[in-house]
């Protein structure tokens, strides 16, 4: 049976190299699109696509009812909507902190909701979250205050998860890179060693390990991708 996936984050550097990995191992993708003029771009058989702000909890519970009709059931949520902002803890303002948290942590809190009650009733499900190194190393986070602070959030919710989700089959993972090699990373660090970072497709590697038979045996899962950085 086809293995169905909620999907954000999907048009971004690194979603483009998910989706290509996923429907290459025939997977289903359900998407959140907040332009309709990028639909065209994932017309595919496999793909169903839902404009939805994932950052409204309304409309994010709608997407994933939409995703349960085409579907009937969903087997997991994966989770690369996000942002990234520097800034110090000196220079960091409380807006700078709710921007970031409604980025990095409510567009996949928003999803995990809804999603949970539909793993609860039908056999458990998986969570997949992007976290970042920071987050597990706060010293490499004081340069993003509130980008690090809100991805740690992701962390905990993995493990909440993952604590009341045992007796349900239900797990969540968290995939954290150094630094994901993507055109926007190499243009605010141009005389950085590109080799060392984690490219795009590794990172689609270790999305497709995580949910493959094998990787869906894992539990409590912090699977660190750093390469060489």
């Amino acid at each position: 049976m086809q293995k169905q996936i909620i999907l954000s984050g999907a048009t971004g550097n690194l979603g483009g190299e998910v989706v290509k990995k996923l429907v290459g191992l025939g997977y289903g993708l359900h998407i959140n699109l907040r332009a309709r003029s990028v639909a065209k771009d994932f017309e595919q058989e496999s793909i169903s696509t839902y404009p939805a702000d994932l950052s409204d909890a309304d409309q994010a519970a709608k997407f994933v009812e939409h995703a349960i009709s085409k579907a009937d059931r969903i087997d997991a949520g994966v989770f690369l909507a996000g942002g990234f902002a520097p800034g110090k803890l000196a220079q960091t303002k409380p807006e700078d902190i709710e921007k970031m948290i409604m980025m990095n942590f409510f567009t996949a809190f928003n999803l995990v909701k809804p999603l949970k009650e539909h793993f609860q009733a039908n056999g458990g499900g998986q969570f997949l979250f992007i976290g970042a190194r920071p987050a597990l190393v706060p010293s490499q986070g004081a340069a993003s205050f509130a980008y690090t602070l809100s991805k740690s959030l992701l962390f905990q919710m993995a493990e909440m998860i993952n604590s009341e989700g045992k007796s349900g089959n239900i797990t969540a993972s968290v995939i954290v890179p150094s630094i994901i090699d993507t055109p926007d990373n190499r243009d605010a660090m141009p005389d950085a060693d590109f080799s060392k970072w984690i490219a795009t497709g590794d990172m689609a590697e270790g999305i497709a390990f995580v949910l493959s038979e094998t990787g869906s045996k894992l539990k409590e899962t912090v699977l660190k991708l750093y390469n060489k950085a």
